[in-house]
Order: C-alpha cells, then structure tokens, then sequence
C-alpha cells in the first residue's frame, strides 16, 4: 500500500513515496518543471515503479487558510495528472513544510546547488509524512 506525494513548484516539483506499509516516507527525486507534457512523462515513471494507491499533493495556501495563485495552479496540475493517475488524489495543507525542509537542510549542513536540487524532495517526504501521520494516528 504505497502512498506517492508530490510537492508542485513552478520550477521544480519534488517527489517522495511511502514504505510498502505506510508507515514513513523517503524521498524519490525532484523533477525540473519544464513543461506539462515532460513533468508528466517523469512523473509516470515514479507511478509505474511504485504503483501507488494515491497521491497526496501539497497545496499551498496562505497562512489565514485562504486559497491564493499558488494554490490554482496546484489544481490546474492535478487536473493534468488525472490523465496519467485514476487512482485516488487527496489534497493536503502545505504551510510551512518549505520551512521546515530548509530547517532540516541547515541542521545537515546542506548548501548550495545541491540544497536547490532536494528541498522540494524533502518538502515532498514532509508532507508525506504529516498525512501519514495522521492516517496513523500520530497526529
């Protein structure tokens, strides 16, 4: 029962998938965003490798809960992706998570290109994370 997430940038969309029991998250890979059509073809590979039984998607929204930019074009995304995916797609708070994937990247001394090049990995196992947290009553 693996769970997929994705963490959509305008530039770079992270991606991180759950253990065959859904109990912890790691990391996959970030994905330059160059176009709908080339994200899709990466992203189809990580679904056909993992088979996940759903994808939890990071939506942005303001720090008063309100939807803003970020969070239409996180819909118009998942709109596309439903012509890859049937399976089941949740939605899930994203505030803060860049934060703290930044915090975790200063505690491990992360700099640098190599920084841009996984932050939105980590912001993807991290929002993985919270909702498995939840499904298992860790929150």
């Amino acid at each position: 029962m693996r769970i997929m997430s994705i963490d959509y940038g305008d530039s770079r969309v992270g991606l991180a998938v759950s253990d065959p029991m859904g109990w912890t998250a790691q990391g996959i890979k970030t994905v330059p965003n160059k176009g709908t059509k080339k994200l899709l073809e990466e992203i189809n590979i990580v679904i056909k490798e993992y088979d996940p039984e759903k994808i939890v998607v990071g939506l942005p929204k303001n720090m008063d809960g309100t939807l803003g930019f970020r969070a239409e074009e996180t819909y118009k995304f998942v709109d596309t992706l439903k012509t890859i995916y049937s399976g089941e797609i949740i939605y899930w708070d994203e505030r803060l998570t860049t934060v703290s994937a930044q915090k975790v990247l200063n505690t491990t001394n992360t700099r640098g290109k190599n920084r841009k090049n996984i932050i939105d990995t980590v912001s993807a196992c991290m929002i993985l994370e919270g909702y498995l947290g939840k499904m298992n009553g860790h929150i």
